[in-house]
């Protein structure tokens, strides 16, 4: 996410039974939200009282209504109308002013109709009552791209693919996102949680009943999303190469950022250095069965930026990387490299059971999304 906050961030010292200041200010409009037909959660209605001090149980972590938000400008909500799960971005326009700009580009058409488009979308813009400098926007709840973990090397592969032509998408509209790091980067989970989840504690089910039950995308392909163009710009060609300061997003290992001697940058490159990172501290970090990419990764994240490889030259290198792999290779379950020898024996017993019903099923090795 983006890394100044928007709303403030100092919490109660007083335990989770009083709200933080953060929490009042989504608590103090409620009401106007419940009217535009958003319910918040019980801990953030006027007529709140703490549950586990009506029902006490060994463990506070068992209350719903223990948890504080995770991000102080991000809260989820229920949309009446189809009682379906949003969340609700803050965003102010002094420290963002073309955030909700750029994003209503990116769903305008043509460019919504294009199947490269991974912009997660965008159900409303709220002006805020009370302050002129602060807007909500309404967006469907999705998921970490990594949460569950991906389990096969087609998995990983189908992730790779969406993410690059998104970015090849937005890079030749002359638009750097400039903060695509992994958690900005979603997946719509209604095809592996038909149910869906709990929106605060996601291995939770909604209702809060029990574990949130789901399938795997090799049974269930999803698509995945870019958020948070709050750093994001759009240039004009006929104003030549892009060149702008460096702003810091959440991953802070740039090399020309941390070695900027006050030169003018092109951003397209950095954007190819965060998808380089994430292939290399998401995937390669935690996996063995990917280091065909291995080669990829180096170019991608080199300190001269000048020497990456472009989102074209990228997208072509990882076909040609893909293309020999057979459909044993891409089945071939990731194999996590903390692993203990009995984990591994039964996790691939399971797999081969998963496996068989993949092919009987006649899912393919890479998954393909909806």
């Amino acid at each position: 996410m983006s890394e100044v906050p928007v709303l403030p961030t100092r919490t109660s010292l007083s335990g989770p039974e009083k709200l933080s200041e953060v929490e009042c200010w989504w608590r103090d409009h409620q009401g106007w939200l419940a009217e535009r037909g958003y319910l918040l959660r019980p801990r953030y209605r006027p007529d709140w009282k703490p549950s586990w001090l009506v029902k006490k149980q060994s463990s506070l972590m068992r209350h719903e209504d223990w948890y504080r938000p995770q991000q102080p400008f991000l809260l989820d909500a229920v949309r009446v109308a189809d009682d379906s799960l949003v969340m609700l971005k803050q965003v102010k326009k002094s420290l963002y002013p073309e955030e909700v700009t750029l994003h209503q580009y990116l769903l305008s058409e043509p460019l919504l109709s294009d199947p490269r488009n991974h912009t997660v979308p965008l159900l409303e813009v709220l002006d805020v009552p009370d302050d002129e400098d602060a807007v909500l926007l309404v967006m469907p709840i999705f998921r970490e791209c990594n949460n569950p973990a991906w389990t096969t090397v087609g998995e990983v592969v189908a992730f790779l693919a969406q993410v690059l032509e998104g970015t090849q998408f937005m890079h030749e509209h002359h638009f750097a996102h400039r903060d695509c790091q992994a958690p900005n980067i979603l997946y719509d989970p209604r095809p592996l949680y038909p149910n869906m989840f709990h929106p605060r504690v996601t291995d939770k089910s909604r209702d809060w009943k029990g574990t949130a039950k789901h399938s795997t995308r090799t049974l269930n392909p999803v698509k995945y999303y870019f958020i948070d163009f709050g750093l994001s710009r759009r240039y004009d060609p006929k104003d030549g190469p892009p060149r702008e300061h460096p702003i810091l997003g959440g991953d802070k290992s740039v090399p020309e950022f941390r070695n900027w001697n006050g030169e003018l940058l092109d951003p397209f490159p950095t954007d190819i250095y965060y998808l380089g990172n994430i292939i290399r501290i998401n995937i390669m970090k935690y996996y063995r069965g990917v280091e065909f990419l291995e080669p990829l990764v180096q170019d991608m994240v080199q300190d001269d930026p000048s020497k990456r490889p472009t989102i074209q030259d990228v997208i072509r290198r990882f076909d040609k990387l893909v293309k020999p792999l057979g459909s044993r290779k891409l089945r071939s379950r990731l194999i996590y490299r903390k692993e203990t020898p009995s984990d591994a024996f039964i996790q691939r017993i399971a797999h081969a059971f998963r496996t068989a019903r993949y092919i009987l099923a006649r899912k393919p090795a890479i998954p393909q999304p909806p």
